[in-house]
Formats: structure tokens, sequence, C-alpha cells
């Protein structure tokens, strides 16, 4: 199947060069103002520049993944629906949560995979099997762990939607799917610790969030822009009869053991190392999906529920209080 990119930043690198490699996926077309990051990413697969509306009306493409700018995610994710097309969209759906409301019935027959990546992480698919597996007995709580290795450059904090939809919003979408129970009270607290001038800009760096449902199961979340250490993902799941963790994954499985002490190898350094096997799942998902295989795992619903979490983490920050959903 022909696909088209739009967006040839960060994201659209990893996700472009992965359809491009893709048995069932050809990369036609790359979408983004900037010629030469186009051809960065399309040369390689034979893939050329071209408009947005170009990209839409060409009947022989199946697909559009869309990798744009946060704020245009939604936007093209209808114009892509209203085109026919499959649709693979990074997250989030939408900033405003009115909006992607709004819109969710313009997706009931969608073909659509939201890019929630950690669902796709071999390490965590394999603690959700055990866990439901009943391995632990019943799921009581969970401890998640999303500590970024340093702040993002200023510029990146206006346009991001704040940490909670822009960061959080990862670990609020994993605790839906580990708990398989929605939250319906959420407490947040929320500082700046790491960087004065993400304060001065109107955001914070560093929040613990806690989710409970209405079983009375609890989610702790973690988040921090710097640890200082390396790119920290950790998930631990406690239940009646035991627990299960996924650690960090190290760049070797080599140590180095002297009177010294211990050493081993460092942690991934960042999400594109930590997280490239669960981004090219996402992609063969998205095949399936576009091929009409399977039915997608993740789609809008999940999209609109993570950000009415993340709206209500804000909230619990602003307001001090528990946010009841």
């Amino acid at each position: 199947m022909n696909v088209a990119l739009i967006g040839a930043g960060r994201m659209g690198s990893i996700h472009g060069v992965n359809a491009g490699r893709h048995p069932d996926l050809r990369l036609k077309y790359v979408v983004d103002p900037r010629p030469e990051a186009a051809a960065a990413i399309g040369d390689p697969f034979g893939a050329r520049a071209a408009s947005l509306d170009e990209a839409l009306t060409d009947p022989d493409v199946g697909g559009v993944l869309i990798c744009s700018s946060t704020d245009l995610h939604l936007t093209h994710a209808l114009a892509a629906v209203d085109a026919g097309k499959a649709i693979f969209c990074e997250k989030p759906i939408d900033l405003n949560l009115a909006k992607a409301r709004a819109a969710q019935d313009r997706f009931a027959d969608a073909r659509l995979v939201l890019a929630f990546n950690r669902r796709f992480d071999p390490h965590f698919v394999a603690l959700k099997r055990r866990v439901d597996a009943g391995e632990i007995g019943r799921l009581e709580t969970l401890h998640l762990v999303n500590h970024d290795p340093a702040a993002p450059p200023p510029g990146f904090i206006p346009t991001s939607g704040g940490l909670f939809k822009d960061f959080t919003i990862h670990d609020l979408d994993l605790a839906r799917w580990l708990l398989d129970e929605e939250p319906v009270e959420v407490f947040a607290a929320a500082s700046c610790l790491v960087d004065s001038e993400i304060g001065r800009l109107g955001d914070v760096d560093t929040a613990r969030t806690v989710l409970k449902t209405a079983s009375g199961r609890m989610c702790v979340i973690s988040n921090t822009r710097r640890s200082g250490y390396g790119y920290d993902q950790r998930i631990e799941a406690f239940g009646s009869r035991g627990m299960i963790t996924a650690g960090n994954v190290a760049d070797d499985t080599v140590q180095t053991l002297t009177d010294a002490g211990v050493s081993s190898a460092p942690i991934k350094p960042a999400f594109l190392q930590r997280y490239a096997e669960a981004y090219r799942a996402e992609m063969a998902h998205f095949a399936d999906v576009a091929h009409g295989r399977v039915t997608s795992s993740v789609g809008y619903p999940d999209g609109v529920a993570a950000l009415v979490l993340a709206e209500a983490c804000d909230q619990s920050v602003r307001t001090g209080a528990v946010v009841r959903l």
C-alpha cells in the first residue's frame, strides 16, 4: 500500500523510515514545507515531496502517517478520513478536549492507529500478558516511572501543550491499558525543579500523579524532564499474590565485578533508542489495520480518554484538589 508522510520532523523521521522499510507499505510522498527535510526521509525510498492536497487526492495512496505539529494532528486526521485513507497519527489527537470530542463521530468507521507506542514495547507487552494471566493474582496498584534524560529546549515548551498533554499522556494511556479499567479520580502535584525557564513559560517539569478506579485500583505516575542518568522507563505492577516489574533496558548485559564494585552499561539514553522496537511494532500493526487484516488496538476513543485524564491533571495542579470524573 502506498502511504504519504505528513511532517518530516523528529517523529516523521522515525515513522517514515519504518513505513518505508515495511514489506506491506511503500512510502510514496513526504509532505513538509522544508524540501531538504522531505528529501532526507523520502529519497532513500524513492518517495518525493508533495503538497498535502496532492497526497490526499491521489487514489493510489491508501494510508497517511500524520507526524505534523501537535496543533495540526486533528486537522490532518480529519482531512485524511474524508479522503478515505487509513490513518497513523502521532499523539495527542489534539490539544483541545472539546474539539477532540466534537470530531469523534467522524472517525467511527476509520482505520486509525493512534501512536501510543508504549503499548507495543515488547517488555511492557510481556508484563501485561503476565498480569492478565493472573500470575500475581488480582492487580491492585501500579507504579509507572517516565523520566526524560534532560529537559527540552525552551523553544519547545510554548507549542508542546504542557507536561501532561505532551509527556504524561503516554503514562495515562499506559495506565488505562494495564489497569483495564477507567480512572474515576485524578490527583496531581507538580513543580518546576529542572529549568526555571520552563516555569517562566508557564509549564512544569516535575510531577507526581495518582489515578484511582471505581474498584479502588490505583496508579502512581512519576515524571521529570531530567533524570541525569538516561531515559528511565519502568513499570511495577502489584497484585494480591505478588508483583511483576519491567525494568530499564541497558545498552548491553555485560557486567564487570571487581573489588571496586560492580559496573555495567548505561540504560538507553533517549526514547529513540529505548522504543525502537515499539516504533517498528506499531507500524507493523498499522500495516495490518490499513490492509484490513485486524482492527486497531488503539484508536480515536483512546486518544480522547487520555486527553480527558491529561486535562484532569492540569485541573488538579491548578486547584490542589482531587478531580472526579
